[in-house]
């Protein structure tokens, strides 16, 4: 999710919730506790030299059970972060911690904001030998059958 796409909906709720990729939600007494830009510069397997922007969300959860952080609130904190750090209209990059950190996308649901699990990957596959997967395919007694959204028919 944009930062503007994300600005947006905080201007349309009347209250914050976030919910974990299992299902389970962040405690409603969540902190905001670092907005900043992450830029990433790197070198991919191929060689060829990357930048990676995002607008970065740190929650955290306290022991203060009665903290209630409202959309208004974090509209606030994002334009004071906008003045002092100049963001572009990035993606939204959330981290929370449980068993360590994670850093998650961002979607919204229609109701809540959902966490998505950020996946790794190989961005220069030709480069590195990994084979192309092959679409499976069953042998049957009438020859050879699969699904037809699977590509391989």
């Amino acid at each position: 999710m944009l930062i503007s796409a994300f600005k947006q909906t905080l201007r349309e709720l009347d209250t914050l919730k976030f919910q974990l990729p299992n299902g389970e939600y962040v405690p409603a007494h969540f902190h905001i506790t670092e907005v900043g830009n992450i830029t990433r510069n790197f070198i991919d397997c191929g060689g060829v030299q990357r930048q990676e922007n995002k607008l970065n969300l740190q929650l955290w959860v306290a022991s203060d059970t009665d903290h209630r952080l409202d959309p208004t609130n974090l509209l606030n904190i994002l334009q004071l972060a906008e003045k002092q750090l100049g963001n572009s209209n990035v993606e939204v990059e959330v981290e929370y911690q449980q068993s360590t950190i994670g850093r998650y996308k961002l979607a919204f649901n229609g109701a809540v904001f959902q966490l998505i699990n950020t996946q790794t990957a190989c961005l220069a596959p030709n480069q590195c030998g990994i084979p192309q997967e092959k679409p499976r395919v069953r042998v049957t007694a009438s020859g050879l059958s699969c699904n037809p959204n699977s590509g391989c028919c």
